[in-house]
């Protein structure tokens, strides 16, 4: 078991739910990436998201991409994530996932990658522009490495790779709520309950809901269907503030009534 799997494990046996916070690395300096991910540890956050750039992010929304191209005009590369992650872990034990896409794995080699990412102490992948289907290799090194492979599954995926999916997904499965891209919505659709409904029954892996999750109140309807949270788009936007004791201000001012949230406790819980 890696870092993310032990922390899975530990909230299910403690009965909380995961909130996990997704940032662009690099974003809006790279020097700023590691006092940010120590601000939402302290801030209640359980697992990072760590958002490598890459210049066609297909399932991103604006904020993401705006944040993604900022980044990437300051040089961030998969070497200097990398960096971070090893700074990181001179301090801090939190399960790191990276996601990105396939081009920037591809062209740094994709063993040689799962390697270096090991060694600098990553915990989990997600390449949404790789399906099960086709990602056997990234599969196969995932295992060999101890990195967990992380597939999303959505409203719109045929019924016939459900199965498949959340098979092979390691450590969570990544349920996104809406179809389309990233960003924040003000509430979700009325059929992601029987969605998730449906998933829980064919799984009995943490399931994590993310994609348009902006405020609080969204949790209330889905959270005893799910595992955790992911908070994305309304997070990076946070990262975009002037400066660092702006940004750690407000980013635990945005986090505290959600980790409250997930906290509360209801019936079924």
């Amino acid at each position: 078991m890696n870092r993310l799997e032990k922390k899975l494990k530990k909230l299910k046996a403690t009965g909380r739910k995961a909130l996990i916070s997704y940032i662009t690395a690099g974003y809006p300096n790279i020097g700023s990436t590691k006092k940010i991910v120590s601000c939402l540890e302290s801030s209640g956050t359980d697992i990072i998201e760590l958002g490598l750039p890459f210049s066609d992010p297909i399932a991103d929304g604006p904020v993401i991409q705006h944040s993604s191209h900022k980044a990437l005009e300051r040089g961030m590369t998969p070497q200097i994530i990398l960096q971070i992650i090893s700074r990181i872990r001179k301090t801090s034990q939190i399960p790191l996932i990276i996601m990105t896409y396939l081009n920037p794995v591809y062209r740094y080699g994709v063993e040689r990658f799962f390697a270096d990412a090991s060694k600098a102490g990553l915990d989990g992948m997600i390449i949404p522009d790789i399906t099960p289907e086709e990602g056997r290799v990234i599969i196969n090194l995932s295992k060999k490495y101890n990195i967990s492979v992380i597939f999303l599954i959505t409203p719109t995926t045929v019924k016939s790779r459900q199965g498949f999916i959340l098979e092979k997904s390691r450590g969570f499965v990544y349920v996104v709520s809406i179809t389309g891209v990233t960003g924040p919505r003000k509430e979700f659709h009325p059929s992601i309950i029987q969605f998730l409904k449906e998933i829980r029954r064919k799984t009995k892996k943490p399931l994590m809901l993310g994609f348009g999750i902006s405020h609080p109140q969204q949790l209330k309807k889905v959270k005893n269907l799910v595992d955790g949270v992911i908070i994305g788009s309304a997070i990076v936007k946070i990262t975009g503030k002037p400066t660092q004791s702006a940004i750690n201000e407000a980013l635990k001012r945005f986090l505290k009534p959600f980790r409250a949230e997930l906290d509360r406790r209801t019936n079924g819980n």
